[in-house]
């Protein structure tokens, strides 16, 4: 027995030592993560090779805004790279969570998602991957696809498919050396396109991809952090171009465009022109007026729009143009114009640059730089604790044709003066958050013009005990009050607040009719936000105080802005106008807050905002009557961005839409 006892324990001292030594000699690699190009976590993980398989353990985590985001994996494959399973727990963002195990065996999947097991028969070329991280998966993903002579396709689990595709060759300098890195493109994991740069042993270098909260995510493998940026600003342009390339050539080169027999929407004085004609020259509005009235010259492109309405394109106040596949989706809702607030400076300035040089699709992006300060909350690394700090950054923006400040919420009092004063004397406007340990009225005090989000003022307003606001409360009235004295626009971004308090039971497509035309990863993003019942109960009386909130400024003559802060793209735009009428705004004013108020609040109502002789042939064509029907503005069926033509049905299959 005894004996037995110590071969056993031999035995086991010999399988200890030799697993320390394959840990030992594993192959290892890390990659630091970023959110808008700040560093804020990282991704280590280790190859342990035992008999014939492989085993990938990762672990990754990041820490968002004072969040941590943690997340432990295990791959294991056969030695020719057969998957054998995958276990991932974790958190995926902020605000979700994964729990999924995977197993293989023969043609048979074994899948256990959260609660939810079962099994499943699966064909060749199946590969687990649970979206867009851990990074090393994709790593692995994409040498099973050149293992397998890179297939069209590869069915991924719990649910999907992939698409990888070699999209070229960069070039870049690292260490006084050429640096050669094969750029790829994957489609399935997130909404749209992933790129990815290996160097030539297939090592993963690069990732840039959207998080599960739709926000840019970065992960650059050490130690070629330096090179991040360059990347940042390629994976603009690629992405932009992918677009421009599948996009017909022939709706660029109409000169004369004439849009007849609809009713025009006159945004600036709240009536209609029924029965009209809008004449369009080389990208501008050349007369509106009624049929019969205006001489259509023979060699215009004539758009029939009998029985249909004629609005301004819409503006979208508050973007974040995190990926390139937003451009064709807003384009596509009728969406022309956007303020993006807040992004990666040399990302936005590169997708600007394509869509206004003709290499990209998208809407006209007015930008808003931002500015945070230090702290263990920041986001960005555009940050300043100083007034030097401050004018550097503002004084950046302004150099790089931004013509707006956004201000975050860790930046310090003193500080928001410094910026809002630069700012001004730059002839910029100042918008943003209202930062920690102020209010409203400091914020505007100090020099504010503008605040994103109406959580600002509910917060300084007379809050009954069921988190309602007591609107006849003295307190209540002298805030909307200081608002309209001080001339501040609000984008109150209700849509936000409606996804995040819904119930997650209710059915989405009350919100989001639209909802199963989507791209699948976007589905399952929006599908479980939200509370429980018991929680959607909770903050019910606050998001109603929300809404009511919006029509007491509008009515208090407070400019209001229609801004979504991302959500359902382009749809979700047409969601807040219609939050908008709920409040008790009519359609004509809900439209307003999308097209000529924007204008004016951004000095840009000669230009634009309007169908109006002389401005931006800006226009959107909906088959019904939003005037009567709000929900009707849904119903694009063409849109005009500068005088050139797009068809949304096909800008949306562009971007994964399956309408």
């Amino acid at each position: 027995m005894k004996k037995s006892l110590v071969l056993l324990c031999l035995y086991f001292s010999i399988f200890a030592a030799k697993a320390q030594q394959n840990i030992a000699n594993a192959d290892s690699g890390t990659f630091y993560l970023h959110k808008f190009e700040q560093h804020i976590g990282k991704e280590t993980y280790h190859i342990i090779k035992i008999g014939r398989d492989i085993t990938y353990t990762v672990d990754f985590k990041f820490v968002d805004r004072g969040s941590p985001v943690p997340l432990k994996a295990e791959l294991k494959l056969t030695s020719a790279l057969e998957p054998l399973s995958l276990n991932i727990k974790g958190r995926t963002s902020r605000s979700s969570a994964i729990n999924d195990t995977i197993s293989i065996t023969g043609n048979e999947a074994h899948i256990k998602v959260d609660d939810s097991s079962y099994t499943q028969k699966i064909t060749p070329l199946t590969f687990p991957v649970a979206g867009y991280s851990p990074g090393t998966v994709q790593q692995v993903l994409l040498q099973y696809w050149k293992n397998h002579n890179r297939p069209a396709s590869i069915n991924t689990l719990p649910y999907g498919s992939v698409q990888i595709k070699k999209d070229g060759i960069d070039t870049l300098s690292f260490d006084n050396k050429p640096l050669i890195l094969d750029r790829y493109t994957i489609t399935g994991l997130i909404w749209g396109n992933e790129l990815l740069w290996t160097d030539k042993e297939g090592r993963l270098m690069c990732l840039i991809t959207n998080d599960a909260e739709a926000d840019k995510l970065e992960m650059m493998r050490v130690p070629y952090e330096a090179l991040l940026p360059t990347l940042i600003s390629r994976a603009a342009t690629y992405s932009m171009g992918l677009f421009e390339k599948a996009m017909p050539k022939t709706n660029g080169g109409d000169k004369i465009i004439a849009v007849v027999g609809g009713t025009v929407v006159d945004v600036v004085n709240a009536t209609t022109i029924p029965n009209s004609v809008v004449l369009i020259e080389n990208g501008i509005i050349k007369k509106v007026g009624k049929v019969g009235e205006i001489k259509v010259p023979a060699n215009a492109k004539i758009i029939d729009a009998k029985g249909k309405t004629i609005l301004p394109g819409l503006w979208d106040m508050h973007a974040h143009f995190e990926q390139a596949e937003w451009g064709p989706a807003y384009l596509a809702a009728g969406v022309t114009t956007v303020r993006d607030c807040g992004n990666e400076f040399g990302y936005i300035n590169a997708i600007k640059k394509a869509i206004d040089g003709g290499k990209g699709i998208g809407p006209e992006i007015l930008k808003a730089g931002i500015i945070d300060g230090k702290g263990p909350f920041a986001l960005g690394i555009i940050q300043a604790d100083t007034k030097e700090e401050a004018i550097k950054a503002v004084d950046r923006y302004y150099n790089n044709g931004f013509i707006q400040i956004k201000i975050y919420s860790s930046v310090k009092p003193a500080i928001v003066k410094a910026i809002c004063n630069e700012a001004h004397r730059l002839g910029l406007t100042v918008t943003g958050h209202i930062p920690i340990d102020m209010t409203l009225q400091q914020g505007v005090d100090s020099g504010m013009d503008m605040v994103n989000h109406v959580q600002y003022v509910y917060s300084i307003m007379k809050r009954n005990k069921d988190r309602s606001i007591n609107f006849e409360d003295s307190t209540s009235i002298a805030a909307i009050k200081f608002i309209k004295d001080h001339h501040t626009v609000i984008d109150p971004t209700l849509g936000v607040f409606e996804m995040s308090f819904r119930s997650v039971k209710e059915d989405i497509t009350i919100m989001e009719p639209g909802f199963y035309t989507l791209p699948l990863p976007l589905q399952a993003l929006f599908k479980n936000t939200g509370q429980d019942p018991a929680g959607a109960a909770k903050f019910k009386p606050q998001y109603e105080s929300m809404v009511k909130i919006v029509k007491v400024l509008y009515d208090a003559g407070v400019p209001i802005v229609a801004g979504t802060d991302q959500g359902f793209p382009g749809f979700s735009l047409d969601r807040e106008l219609e939050l908008y009428v709920q409040a008790g705004l009519t359609p004509m004013q809900a439209i307003q807050t999308a097209t000529i108020t924007p204008a004016q609040v951004m000095k840009l109502d000669k230009e634009t905002g309007s169908i109006t002789d002389g401005k931006h042939a800006d226009i959107t064509i909906v088959d019904g009557d939003p005037l009567s029907n709000i929900r009707e503005i849904r119903k694009v069926t063409l849109v005009i961005k500068g005088g050139r033509i797009y068809d949304p049905g096909k800008l949306h299959r562009l971007v994964g839409f399956s309408k």
